[in-house]
C-alpha cells in the first residue's frame, strides 16, 4: 500500500494548471492607474473574449460649477443585479454635486447607498471581486477604486432536504448560496460567539470556504487543525464539498467517512453546540462537520425530535440492521457451503430443493444478485424520477420471479439480498451507508473461501480498522464513556443530558444544569 501511495504521488505533477494560469492571469503587483483608459485596457486584456463584462462611463450632471469628473463602472452582467447598479451606483454618481472634488474614500462614505463598499488600490483585488459579483468604480485622477457588492445570481428557495427527510422536524435545508446557509445557522444560534473565517480555494473556481465554530465550545487545537488542513489545499477548482472532504480527512483509503456531511441546518447547529466545527462551501448544499465519529453515522436528526423511548427503540433497530447489512449474505454463503450441519434439517432440505436447478455455487449466486441489486439501485437514482420507478419495478419483477423460474438464481438468495438492501436503507447517513455496502463484497469472498472462519477474520479486521481510525485527532469510536452512553446506546431524555460529549467541548463540559426532570409536584409548585 505504501509503494502504491508513493507511486501515485510521484506519477502526478505538482500543480498541472500553474503554467497555464501564469501565462493568462493578471500581474499580482499591478495597481490602479489614475488614467481610466489604462485601467480599462488592463481589464479588457484580462477579460478578453468575455462577452458579459460591461464598461460604463458616466459624468457628473449636478448643479455645481466645479469640474465635471468622469467615472467608470465595470461589472460582469451575468453575476450582478443591474437594478442595484442603476439605483445605488450610477444615479448617485450622475447626480453628485460638482462644486468640489471628492476623494474615492469620501465618495464611498457619503454618496453611494450600497451596503458593502470596499476601497482598494490593487488590481488583483478588483479582478477577484469582479468574479464575486461586485461592481468596480474608478474615478479620473484617483489611484484607488471602489468595489461595491451588487451580486444578483438567482437562487432556489429553501426546501426540505431530499437526502435527510424527517416526519417531525424543521423543513428547511441548506442551498447553494453560502451566505444564505450561514444565515440559517445564525437564525438558530443567535450569539456573537458564533465565529466564521472565510478562505478562498481553487485557482480557477475561487470558491469561498467558511469555517464556522462557537468560541468557547470548540477547542482551539481542533479549530487550528481544521484551518491548517483547509488552507493547505491547492487545486484548480472546488465544485462541491465532496472535493474538500477528500483533502482534509485522515485516512483516504478507508471506506468509512471521517468528515460528516449534512444538508440540514438543525443538524449543523446541534453539532456546533457539541463543540464541533462546520465547514460551509459555496455552491453546494452539503456542509461538512468535523470531527466525525462512528455514532454520528448511525444517528438521525429525528432521534431528538420524537419521544426518547421510541428513538431508543429505532436506534437499536438500526444497530441490528447494520449487522444484517454486512453479514447476512456472507452468513448464508458460509452456512450453505461449509456448515450445513448448523441449519435445521427441514430448512436444509428446503434450501437444497430451491437450489437444485441453479448451476452456480452459493458464492457466485450471491455475488450475482448483489451486483444486479446495486446496478438497479444506481439506475433508479440516476434516471429521471418517473423512469427510475419503472426500472425499479421491472427489475424487481425480473429478479424476483423470472430469474428464479429460469433457474439462474434461487429464491432464498432473493430473500437474503432483499433483506440486506432494506437493512442498508435504514442507515440515516448516506456516505456511511455506502461504506457499509462496500464491506459486504470482501466479506462474501471470505465467507465463500473460508466459511465462518473467514467471517470471523473479516469482523476482526473491520473492528481493528475502525478502532484505528481518527477524525481530526478524535478516535472514531469516541466518545464511549458512561456519561456518553446516554446518547449512544440509548437516546436519553433531553433534561438528563447535562454534559457535552467526551473529547469535545471539554472547556465548557456542562450543557445544562441538572434537576430539570419534570414531575407533577414540580409543575404544581411552579404554577403556584
Amino acid at each position: 500500500m505504501k509503494r502504491l501511495t508513493k507511486w501515485m504521488i510521484r506519477s502526478q505533477p505538482k500543480h498541472p494548471v500553474n503554467k497555464e494560469l501564469a501565462a493568462s492571469s493578471l500581474d499580482e503587483s499591478a495597481s490602479v492607474s489614475p488614467e481610466l483608459e489604462q485601467n480599462e485596457q488592463l481589464l479588457q486584456d484580462t477579460f478578453d473574449n468575455c462577452s458579459d463584462i460591461v464598461f460604463r462611463k458616466v459624468r457628473h450632471s449636478g448643479d455645481g460649477d466645479g469640474e465635471k469628473r468622469e467615472w467608470m463602472v465595470i461589472f460582469l452582467s451575468s453575476l450582478v443585479n443591474e437594478q442595484l447598479i442603476d439605483d445605488q451606483i450610477l444615479k448617485p454618481l450622475i447626480l453628485m454635486p460638482t462644486d468640489k472634488q471628492l476623494s474615492i474614500d469620501a465618495c464611498a462614505e457619503a454618496f453611494l447607498s450600497a451596503g458593502t463598499i470596499e476601497v482598494t488600490a490593487k488590481m488583483k483585488d478588483i479582478v477577484r471581486q469582479l468574479l464575486n459579483g461586485y461592481a468596480i468604480v474608478f474615478a479620473q485622477t484617483e489611484q484607488k477604486a471602489m468595489m461595491v457588492k451588487a451580486s444578483g445570481i438567482k437562487q432556489r428557495s429553501l426546501e426540505e432536504p431530499s437526502s435527510e427527510p424527517v416526519i417531525r422536524g424543521p423543513r428547511d435545508g441548506f442551498i447553494e448560496n453560502i451566505g444564505t446557509n450561514l444565515g440559517l445557522l445564525r437564525s438558530r444560534l443567535k450569539t456573537s460567539r458564533l465565529k466564521t473565517e472565510t478562505v478562498t480555494l481553487g485557482e480557477l473556481s475561487q470558491t469561498q470556504i467558511m469555517i464556522v465554530y462557537i468560541a468557547g465550545l470548540a477547542e482551539e487545537p481542533l479549530i487550528e487543525e481544521v484551518q491548517k488542513r483547509v488552507k493547505r489545499v491547492q487545486v484548480d477548482g472546488i465544485l462541491d464539498s465532496g472535493y474538500l472532504e477528500e483533502f482534509i480527512e485522515d485516512f483516504p483509503y478507508s471506506p468509512f467517512p471521517q468528515v460528516h456531511s449534512t444538508e440540514r441546518p438543525d443538524v449543523a447547529a446541534a453539532e456546533l453546540l457539541e463543540g464541533r466545527v462546520v465547514i460551509l462551501v459555496d455552491n453546494t448544499p452539503f456542509a461538512l462537520i468535523a470531527p466525525m465519529t462512528l455514532w454520528a453515522g448511525l444517528q438521525a436528526s429525528e432521534d431528538y425530535y420524537i419521544r426518547w423511548p421510541i428513538a431508543t427503540f429505532v436506534r437499536w433497530i438500526r444497530f441490528l440492521f447494520i449487522f444484517i447489512a454486512i453479514f447476512a449474505p456472507p452468513l448464508y454463503v458460509a452456512v450453505t457451503t461449509f456448515h450445513q450441519e448448523m441449519i435445521p434439517t427441514n430448512l436444509v432440505l428446503s434450501i437444497a430443493s430451491a437450489r437444485e436447478a441453479v448451476p452456480f455455487p452459493a458464492l457466485i449466486e450471491a455475488l450475482l444478485m448483489e451486483i444486479i441489486f446495486e446496478a438497479l439501485r444506481e439506475a433508479g437514482i440516476r434516471l429521471p424520477k418517473q423512469i427510475g420507478q419503472a426500472v425499479s419495478i421491472v427489475g424487481a419483477l425480473v429478479i424476483g420471479q423470472a430469474a428464479v423460474q429460469a433457474g439462474i438464481i434461487s429464491a432464498p438468495v432473493v430473500i437474503i439480498v432483499s433483506i440486506t438492501g432494506i437493512a442498508a436503507f435504514t442507515i440515516p447517513r448516506y456516505s456511511f451507508a455506502n461504506g457499509i455496502r462496500l464491506l459486504r463484497f470482501p466479506m462474501l469472498f471470505l465467507a465463500g473461501t473460508l466459511g465462518l472462519y473467514g467471517i470471523v477474520l473479516g469482523f476482526i479486521g473491520i473492528l481493528l480498522h475502525v478502532s484505528s481510525l481518527r477524525s481530526f485527532g478524535v478516535p472514531y469510536f469516541a466518545p464511549v464513556s458512561l456519561s456518553s452512553l446516554k446518547d449512544i446506546l440509548i437516546r436519553s431524555p433531553i433534561w438528563s443530558r447535562t454534559l457535552r460529549p467526551g473529547l469535545l467541548g471539554m472547556d465548557s463540559a456542562i450543557r445544562e444544569p441538572a434537576g430539570q426532570k419534570p414531575s407533577p409536584s414540580r409543575g404544581k409548585s411552579s404554577s403556584e
